[in-house]
């Protein structure tokens, strides 16, 4: 079966949003991950640390450049991912329109090819 990543993507709004009644959210994400395990499609589930703690490698020049964070505008932040294991994109749409999330929040559904889809150079 494809792969599916369902990117969480938010704003310094949602994000905040979010964090005013984390404990909730926590608890409401802790039981989607539940029902997705339940019918065996998740792989893996991340959520990611506050940008400010992050960098950025910039290969604009002639020298890669390093940037603390924050960095960027911060109208929508990645702020993790979840990766299926689903039949097609359509369940991956279905599964990300159930994710729990603030107002404001995006979830972008993108498919990972497999390891026969990549280029192998010359072999």
């Amino acid at each position: 079966m494809p792969k599916y990543l369902l990117i969480m993507r938010g704003t310094d709004e949602s994000n905040a949003a979010m964090m005013a009644d984390i404990d909730e959210m926590m608890a409401t994400t802790r039981q989607f991950i539940e029902e997705m395990v339940k019918a065996g499609v998740l792989l893996s589930a991340e959520g990611l640390d506050d940008p400010g703690q992050g960098a950025v490698v910039d290969f604009s020049g002639e020298v890669p450049v390093v940037t603390d964070g924050p960095y960027g505008e911060t109208k929508e932040l990645f702020g993790g991912f979840f990766l299926l294991d689903v039949a097609s994109k359509q369940e991956a749409v279905e599964w990300a329109k159930r994710v729990p999330a603030a107002p404001g929040s995006k979830i972008e559904v993108r498919r990972v090819p497999g390891s026969d889809e990549v280029p192998q150079g010359d072999e």
